[in-house]
């Protein structure tokens, strides 16, 4: 299937040029390596956050540091799921990705993988993820399965409402409940508190992302809190990271952690607040830097919970 060039705008496709997979993948290979979004790690980085802060507030409230066990095999299962959501994410939406300006050059939207090879990759994916999941115990393994129904859903949502943000913070901050679990064997009230501020968070980071596509989303009649908000966009971050921020300080509080680690809870106001007051949500190369910038938001509060462990 071919990128409809009435519809998809040239100039603003999302495939990175230059990347290690131009320079380094067989030429076979590098349809599928896009596919699986491995030329972008910021997605994996928002997947993997999450799960260990879990992880590595349960071992904090021991005053110890995170088992590096689990962060490899989180950080291992975040890449393939990661993977595997977008590659299910791009069957589901082929149709739409060819009108939209961003997406139109995606691998299945262009015809460079068909579809019954993009269930192929997803199957593999899914199966390295299963393999991570199994070595967590049983309750984490069962709190990661339960997340399949957010992940299925998902594609669907921009259809039928204006905040499948909202949605996506279910299903990629599900990790802090599963990172909980596989560290301590059960689900704890600091886990909930990490995950709806994790939730609120990506409310943000993702409204931010879609104000990239919010012209083209108009025009062929998907939903999305970018087009919601529109120039209520600031004020609403506002919102979305004092909630963020506030769950996470509660999580800190009823475990709990030495008060270090409020230091990072502290640093990630303060780029919250970068954020959210120099944003220009008509400027797309502002719009994904701002939303990039979100990897160091994760860095900040885990190095936070790292400096409670080990000063706890």
């Amino acid at each position: 299937m071919n990128a409809n060039p009435e519809t998809a705008r040239p100039g603003r496709s999302d495939i990175p040029t230059g990347s290690w997979i131009d320079r380094y993948a067989a030429p076979g290979t590098r349809p599928f390596l896009r596919l699986a979004r491995l030329d972008r790690p910021i997605g994996w980085w928002l997947l993997m956050w999450p799960c260990w802060f879990g992880a590595g507030l349960a071992a904090a409230a021991a005053s110890e540091l995170p088992s590096p066990y689990l962060l490899v095999l989180f950080l291992i299962g975040a890449v393939a799921m990661r993977g595997a959501g977008c590659t299910y994410n791009d069957i589901v939406d082929r149709n739409i990705d060819t009108k939209v300006a961003r997406t139109a050059t995606r691998p299945i939207a262009s015809g460079a993988v068909s579809v019954r090879q993009a269930w192929m990759l997803l199957v593999g994916l899914c199966l390295i993820g299963l393999a991570v999941l199994v070595q967590l115990g049983t309750t984490a393994i069962i709190v990661g399965l339960a997340a399949l129904l957010l992940v299925a859903a998902y594609p669907f949502m921009k259809r039928i409402t204006y905040w499948p943000q909202a949605w996506l913070g279910l299903t990629f901050n599900w990790g802090a409940l599963v990172g909980w679990a596989a560290a301590t064997g059960e689900l704890g009230w600091p886990a909930l508190w990490l995950y709806i501020g994790g939730i609120a968070w990506t409310l943000g980071y993702d409204t931010i992302y879609a104000h990239q596509d919010k012209e083209d989303d108009a025009l062929i009649g998907v939903k999305s809190s970018a087009l919601k908000l529109g120039d209520k966009t600031q004020p609403a971050l506002v919102a979305f990271y004092i909630v963020a921020v506030g769950c996470w300080t509660a999580a800190g509080a009823i475990t709990p952690v030495h008060w270090t680690y409020l230091l990072g809870v502290g640093a990630v106001a303060v780029h919250f607040a970068w954020q959210a007051l120099t944003l220009d949500i008509n400027d797309h190369r502002d719009c994904l830097a701002k939303f990039k910038s979100n990897r160091f938001i994760g860095a900040l509060l885990f190095l936070g919970i790292l400096i409670a462990g080990a000063t706890g």
